[in-house]
């Protein structure tokens, strides 16, 4: 059977509108998701915000406020069927989120068994067929066939197959 590793933050969880809310809450600004287009928020961010927007990161409920995007949830689980479906998460660049992650997998996927989730920092790891990701860096040392799953940050790399949505994911592995 293959197998597909699929990312959680800005793949299945939308950490991107819980960053803005924070952030717009906090500064009393109105960013959005098109001012995003092509770059990270930490690019239009001044720098001495920067210590706000990693202090999101570390908070005790960031991760597990995140909105689930929309299908991956059913479409997850149909996948199951006709793969072997990992998690691959780089928690290590936010080891405060484990904790965090595993109870919002748990509550949003409680079908995908703790044995199935990889906490890790370079994804060139993982040994599977198949890694959905947001950030093309993890794509690139990725021995599979790598899926770059589309974001604001990412709006202007090529050289990957790109999805835009899960129902995108949904056609192009179960058709």
């Amino acid at each position: 059977m293959k197998r597909i590793c699929v990312d959680m933050d800005e793949v299945m969880a939308d950490a991107v509108a819980e960053h803005l809310l924070r952030y717009n809450r906090d500064y009393e600004e109105q960013l959005t998701v098109a001012d995003l287009e092509g770059k990270w928020l930490w690019e239009i961010v001044s720098s001495d915000r920067h210590g706000a927007l990693e202090a999101y990161l570390r908070s005790e409920d960031f991760f597990e406020s995140l909105t689930v995007m929309p299908q991956s949830q059913r479409v997850m689980q149909r996948l199951q069927h006709n793969y072997e479906v990992f998690i691959a998460t780089a928690a290590m660049e936010i080891p405060t989120s484990f904790a965090q992650k595993f109870r919002w997998l748990e509550k949003h996927f409680p079908f995908i068994p703790p044995s199935h989730i990889v906490y890790c920092g370079d994804k060139g790891i993982l040994k599977a067929d198949y890694l959905i990701d947001d950030n093309p860096r993890q794509l690139q040392r990725f021995q599979g066939t790598g899926i770059l799953y589309s974001s604001p940050h990412n709006a202007k790399v090529k050289g990957f197959k790109r999805v835009k949505n899960w129902l995108e994911v949904e056609q192009m592995f179960l058709g």
